[in-house]
């Protein structure tokens, strides 16, 4: 993997600002950024609302910008940043894409892959959990408080 200038905390910054987006739309507020050699080349939030499309999560439109970016299908020079821990579709996604690495924010205990027994992101795939979390988890609970 490329070396970047910026740290983890600074590309967490640019999801939890794509988490803003998905807040200001209505949609649930989950935000992702992919970057390569230094680079970000895909940004995303959650379009479910706006696609009426279950599957349009931050982490899917994120890995499909950046495949079509790079015009390859595996991602595995590449780290993902997401908000909120990825669901199992998307770490399954993220599997298939053989994403170098993923970081991410709050955990989701209701609906994160983590609550699965077995692999879904690829055996090399490194995984950094609870970057910026408390800032990313408050995005999550008032946006629901705020639907009650």
């Amino acid at each position: 993997m490329g070396f970047s200038v910026f740290s983890d905390e600074h590309y967490m910054g640019e999801a939890l600002k794509e988490a803003k987006l998905a807040a200001a739309e209505d949609e649930v507020p989950i935000g992702a950024v992919i970057v390569c050699d230094g680079k970000i080349i895909a940004r995303a939030h959650n379009m479910t609302e706006r696609l009426n499309d279950v599957t349009a999560h931050a982490e899917m439109i994120a890995i499909t910008a950046a495949e079509n970016f790079l015009g390859a299908k595996y991602l595995v020079d590449c780290t993902i940043y997401v908000t909120i821990e990825p669901c199992p579709m998307c770490a399954a996604a993220l599997g298939w894409a053989q994403m170098g690495k993923v970081v991410y924010g709050a955990p989701d205990p209701k609906m994160g892959y983590s609550l699965i027994q077995g692999r879904l992101l690829h055996p090399k795939t490194l995984v950094v959990s609870g970057l910026r979390a408390s800032e990313c988890a408050s995005l999550m609970t008032d946006f629901f408080r705020k639907k009650r």
